[in-house]
């Protein structure tokens, strides 16, 4: 029996992986079999290799979260141009990290353009738009530069959700990032076009 410990920003804690050596990275093969085994663990890699291990969303957060995914989900159904994830899909970036987005967007035909088995694991994609929403847990500036992280491996459109501050910041591929201060709506045009994030139930 192999005990793997992983750790984040605050803590770390120990896992149980039979199979795998103790390494404070891990290969993407590692990270897979990380995952298989351990199912009930919320965990992204990083483009170092590293693990990062998160707490599950707070009750509230998962709330507002969901009002999100269900705002998305119905504006790509009527659109029909692409497909919608929430925040249990992962993506394997171009840049090796792995990650999970609270919602995300990609465009049909690239994501057609993936095999079964590249669509069953962690898919080999960026996702074309995506949102992150702040928990009690998280801190701004980790936030912000996964946001970044998400721009330079070909995001198109991210928007990073603070409720602390009733703020968001919309990031695009242009290296730009608008501020918004209490908006009661976020436009997403023109990347996905005719999509506009109603606020005032996330706030």
């Amino acid at each position: 029996m192999t005990n793997l410990q992983i750790k984040n920003e605050t803590r770390s804690i120990t896992v149980d992986i039979s199979s795998l050596m103790t390494l404070p990275q891990m290969s993407e093969a590692q990270f897979y079999e990380l995952c298989h085994r351990n199912p009930d663990l919320q965990i992204e890699r990083n483009s170092q290799g590293e693990v990062i291990v998160m707490p599950p969303a707070f009750s509230d957060t998962g709330n507002r979260n969901n009002k999100i995914s269900y705002q998305l989900t119905r504006w790509a159904e009527l659109d029909g141009t692409g497909e919608c994830f929430d925040s249990s899909a992962g993506f394997t970036l171009p840049s090796g990290a792995m990650r999970s987005p609270d919602a995300s967007w990609i465009k049909l035909e690239r994501w057609d353009a993936l095999t079964d088995a590249q669509k069953a694991s962690f898919a080999p994609i960026c996702p074309d738009f995506v949102i992150e929403l702040r928990s009690s847990s998280d801190t701004l500036k980790s936030l912000q530069t996964k946001l970044q992280e998400y721009i330079e491996n070909g995001v198109s459109l991210g928007l990073l959700i603070d409720r602390q501050s009733c703020t968001v910041y919309c990031y695009r591929a242009d290296g730009s990032v608008v501020v918004l201060t209490e908006p009661d709506s976020v436009s997403c045009d023109p990347e996905l076009p005719g999509f506009t994030l109603q606020m005032a139930k996330i706030w």
